[in-house]
């Protein structure tokens, strides 16, 4: 769920900042992707801050849905959109603005609206990027700990990630499972890594 959330959300922020000159554009990009270097702990304080009980946000999620969000399983949903997130905008941006104008220009030339040359041309062309793009927000995303931590908790079969039950397994000395976890894990990044580059590896060679 947080992969088509940060996805969605990563390609429209994306798109925006590659096709739109905008006053404060830079600034956004910054805002937005600034959890790459920010410390896990600083993001989790930073959503606790906007989605518990004590914001504005948090009391409308409470009172819509009659239960707040901090501490469960859309929590944790939110926590691991916003680690996966700047990577869909910062690599999704580069994909999007990497495609030759001449083709968009063509396309608008052509009778088609922004939104059409967007679709049919832009979109298409910048797609092994945006595929590489949202499979890195889906391993930044897995493997996240310090926001789910603080946002979520870690509450088994409830808000436990894939980490966390990796971090529990150390400090009980269940050996077996960490080293179990710890492999799925890296096996399932390496392949992602390796998919990444396959794909960046093919626009090059286009």
């Amino acid at each position: 769920m947080a992969t088509v959330l940060a996805g969605v959300l990563g390609i429209g922020v994306a798109t925006l900042l590659s096709n739109a000159r905008f006053p404060g554009r830079e600034l956004l990009d910054v805002v937005v992707t600034a959890p790459i270097v920010l410390p896990p702990t600083v993001l989790g304080y930073y959503v606790l801050v906007a989605i518990g009980r004590r914001s504005g946000i948090g009391h409308a999620i409470e009172a819509v849905f009659g239960a707040p969000v901090v501490f469960t399983r859309a929590g944790a949903v939110i926590a691991a959109t916003v680690g996966g997130l700047p990577l869909v905008v910062k690599s999704g941006r580069a994909a999007l603005e990497g495609v030759e104008p001449t083709f968009i220009r063509a396309a608008r030339s052509l009778g088609a609206g922004p939104v059409r040359a967007f679709l049919t041309v832009q979109l298409p062309l910048a797609s092994r990027g945006v595929v590489a793009a949202i499979m890195l927000a889906f391993a930044r995303s897995l493997g996240d700990f310090g926001i789910t931590l603080m946002v979520a908790g870690d509450i088994p079969g409830e808000t436990q990630t894939a980490s966390l039950a990796l971090y529990d397994a150390i400090q009980e000395h269940r050996d077996g499972a960490a080293l179990g976890l710890a492999l799925s894990l890296t096996a399932i990044g390496l392949v992602v890594l390796y998919t990444v580059n396959r794909l960046s590896g093919s626009n090059d060679a286009r």
